[in-house]
């Protein structure tokens, strides 16, 4: 298997090239973009298998660079690694695409471990297993990235996309904020974060609130279950 191909985007100097430099030890292939226009740049003229982006960047920021990155390519891997912190900051960075996010200071093994998961899920999704789904007059089509309820096309971010596809995987079964924080955010659960209700409730305003039937319901102190009892 050849190199995988790592983009990094980040202005402090000392980290970049000390990323580089693991990255490259470990296995990886490894470039380096010190601000956000450059790493744009980079974005549009290379291919890459995964990119790690800093928020704070000179020219373009995280936030933008994960959007733009997003409307070209919903498939690659994106890590933000940043110092901000809170839960405004994750959501933020989720609604803007990216698949994982990361707070300095880290764990370089945490990275690499993270890292690797995305690329073999990343690699596992150009497999054309169950690319149609659907629950009563919901349709999510995989290979096109687009979901459609009642004939009306539907739009969600890159995260609501991947948590709507666990629920339908797992239609009228009963999942518990665990089992969605291991599936979808490949995290443990923490009970001191509301991340997981925050998406759930963003996904039932695009997929629920202008229709009759909801399809995501709340089972109190235990989960959530998206019911289909059009079979």
């Amino acid at each position: 298997m050849s190199e995988r191909k790592i983009l990094i985007i980040e202005d402090e100097r000392k980290i970049a090239d000390t990323l580089k430099v693991g990255l490259m030890e470990q296995g990886f292939y490894a470039e380096v973009a010190y601000d956000g226009n450059i790493g744009q740049r980079l974005l549009q003229s290379h291919s890459y298998d995964l990119v790690i982006v800093d928020i704070n960047l000179p020219g373009i920021n995280g936030y933008e660079l994960c959007r733009l990155i997003r409307k070209k390519d919903i498939n690659l891997p994106i890590i933000i690694l940043t110092s901000m912190s809170t839960l405004n900051d994750k959501i933020e960075g989720y609604n803007a695409g990216t698949d994982d996010y990361i707070v300095k200071p880290f764990e370089f093994r945490e990275l690499i471990m993270k890292i690797r998961v995305l690329l073999k899920r990343s690699m596992a999704e150009n497999i054309p297993v169950g690319n149609f789904l659907r629950a009563a007059d919901l349709e999510m089509n995989l290979d096109r990235k687009e979901v459609i309820r009642n004939g009306q096309k539907i739009n969600l971010t890159a995260k609501e996309f991947q948590l709507l596809e666990y629920l339908l995987r797992n239609k009228n079964r009963m999942l518990s904020r665990a089992d969605i924080a291991v599936n979808v955010w490949e995290m443990d659960f923490d009970c001191n974060t509301n991340v997981i209700d925050v998406y759930v409730s963003y996904l039932r305003n695009k997929i629920d609130k202008n229709f009759s039937t909801k399809l995501i319901q709340t089972q109190v102190g235990m989960g959530y279950i998206l019911k289909d009892n059009s079979n």
